[in-house]
Protein backbone atom coordinates (compact mmCIF):
# COMPACT_ATOMS: atom_id res chain seq x y z
CA UNK A 1 0.00 0.00 0.00
CA UNK A 2 2.88 2.44 0.59
CA UNK A 3 4.54 1.80 -2.59
CA UNK A 4 1.08 2.25 -4.60
CA UNK A 5 1.05 6.21 -2.90
CA UNK A 6 4.83 6.64 -3.59
CA UNK A 7 3.92 5.95 -7.75
CA UNK A 8 0.71 7.39 -7.98
CA UNK A 9 1.20 10.03 -5.47
CA UNK A 10 3.51 12.41 -8.25
CA UNK A 11 1.36 11.86 -10.57
CA UNK A 12 -1.66 12.54 -9.42
CA UNK A 13 -0.65 15.71 -7.90
CA UNK A 14 0.39 16.77 -11.44
CA UNK A 15 -2.70 15.78 -12.82
CA UNK A 16 -5.01 17.80 -10.42
CA UNK A 17 -2.95 20.91 -11.03
CA UNK A 18 -3.73 20.57 -14.66
CA UNK A 19 -7.00 19.85 -14.24
CA UNK A 20 -7.40 23.25 -12.07
CA UNK A 21 -5.56 25.47 -14.00
CA UNK A 22 -7.35 24.42 -17.39
CA UNK A 23 -10.84 24.68 -15.88
CA UNK A 24 -9.84 28.27 -14.43
CA UNK A 25 -8.69 29.31 -18.08
CA UNK A 26 -11.78 27.91 -19.96
CA UNK A 27 -14.74 28.98 -17.68
CA UNK A 28 -17.73 29.98 -20.14
CA UNK A 29 -19.51 32.51 -19.01
CA UNK A 30 -22.83 32.55 -16.49
CA UNK A 31 -25.84 31.54 -18.07
CA UNK A 32 -28.23 34.54 -17.24
CA UNK A 33 -25.39 37.40 -18.88
CA UNK A 34 -25.25 35.45 -21.85
CA UNK A 35 -29.24 35.14 -22.12
CA UNK A 36 -29.75 38.61 -21.35
CA UNK A 37 -27.08 40.10 -24.46
CA UNK A 38 -28.56 37.78 -26.65
CA UNK A 39 -32.28 38.35 -26.12
CA UNK A 40 -33.36 35.43 -25.07
CA UNK A 41 -33.92 36.16 -21.49
CA UNK A 42 -37.36 36.36 -21.59
CA UNK A 43 -39.18 34.52 -19.50
CA UNK A 44 -42.09 31.23 -20.62
CA UNK A 45 -44.42 29.00 -19.10
CA UNK A 46 -44.10 29.03 -15.71
CA UNK A 47 -41.73 31.10 -15.08
CA UNK A 48 -43.78 33.88 -17.08
CA UNK A 49 -45.69 37.10 -14.91
CA UNK A 50 -49.14 37.06 -15.22
CA UNK A 51 -51.59 39.32 -13.89
CA UNK A 52 -53.27 37.82 -10.37
CA UNK A 53 -56.45 38.11 -9.33
CA UNK A 54 -57.29 40.68 -6.81
CA UNK A 55 -57.18 37.91 -3.46
CA UNK A 56 -53.26 36.64 -4.25
CA UNK A 57 -52.96 40.27 -5.27
CA UNK A 58 -52.87 41.45 -1.83
CA UNK A 59 -51.02 38.39 -0.60
CA UNK A 60 -47.65 38.67 -2.83
CA UNK A 61 -47.89 42.75 -2.78
CA UNK A 62 -47.56 42.78 -6.58
CA UNK A 63 -50.06 42.85 -9.42
CA UNK A 64 -48.11 40.40 -11.80
CA UNK A 65 -46.37 37.36 -10.78
CA UNK A 66 -44.88 34.36 -11.83
CA UNK A 67 -46.68 31.05 -10.74
CA UNK A 68 -43.47 29.90 -9.41
CA UNK A 69 -42.73 33.07 -7.53
CA UNK A 70 -46.09 33.07 -6.55
CA UNK A 71 -45.81 29.38 -4.96
CA UNK A 72 -42.22 29.94 -3.26
CA UNK A 73 -44.24 33.65 -1.41
CA UNK A 74 -47.02 31.10 0.20
CA UNK A 75 -44.04 28.81 1.07
CA UNK A 76 -42.47 30.87 2.58
CA UNK A 77 -45.57 32.66 4.55
CA UNK A 78 -46.19 29.04 5.45
CA UNK A 79 -42.97 28.38 7.24
CA UNK A 80 -42.43 31.55 8.76
CA UNK A 81 -45.84 31.54 10.44
CA UNK A 82 -45.25 27.69 11.36
CA UNK A 83 -48.25 26.42 9.54
CA UNK A 84 -47.61 22.89 8.67
CA UNK A 85 -49.22 20.35 11.28
CA UNK A 86 -46.38 19.01 13.24
CA UNK A 87 -48.16 15.54 12.91
CA UNK A 88 -48.52 15.11 9.43
CA UNK A 89 -46.12 17.61 7.45
CA UNK A 90 -47.96 17.14 4.13
CA UNK A 91 -50.52 19.07 5.45
CA UNK A 92 -50.90 22.94 6.07
CA UNK A 93 -53.61 24.62 8.66
CA UNK A 94 -54.45 27.65 7.14
CA UNK A 95 -54.85 31.16 9.03
CA UNK A 96 -57.51 33.68 7.76
CA UNK A 97 -54.57 35.15 5.15
CA UNK A 98 -54.39 31.50 3.23
CA UNK A 99 -58.47 31.21 3.29
CA UNK A 100 -58.38 33.88 1.42
CA UNK A 101 -56.01 31.79 -1.93
CA UNK A 102 -57.66 28.47 -0.89
CA UNK A 103 -60.91 28.95 -1.39
CA UNK A 104 -61.66 28.65 2.46
CA UNK A 105 -60.36 25.58 3.35
CA UNK A 106 -59.17 25.18 6.78
CA UNK A 107 -56.64 22.42 5.89
CA UNK A 108 -55.29 21.67 2.68
CA UNK A 109 -52.23 19.26 1.35
CA UNK A 110 -49.24 20.27 0.21
CA UNK A 111 -49.72 19.09 -3.33
CA UNK A 112 -53.06 21.20 -3.66
CA UNK A 113 -51.15 24.39 -3.17
CA UNK A 114 -50.30 25.15 -6.87
CA UNK A 115 -53.98 23.68 -8.39
CA UNK A 116 -55.52 25.78 -5.44
CA UNK A 117 -53.39 28.99 -7.04
CA UNK A 118 -53.64 28.11 -10.86
CA UNK A 119 -57.24 29.51 -10.34
CA UNK A 120 -56.02 33.29 -9.13
CA UNK A 121 -53.86 33.33 -12.71
CA UNK A 122 -55.44 35.10 -15.21
CA UNK A 123 -54.99 33.78 -18.86
CA UNK A 124 -52.24 34.98 -20.75
CA UNK A 125 -53.23 36.48 -24.47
Amino acid sequence: MATSSRVFGSYCRTLMAAAKSSTAATTPPAPAAAATATGKGRHKGILKPLPVSPALRKFVGSSEISRTDAVKKVWDYIKTNNLQNPANKKEINCDDKLKTIFAGKDKVGFLEIAKLLSSHFQKAS
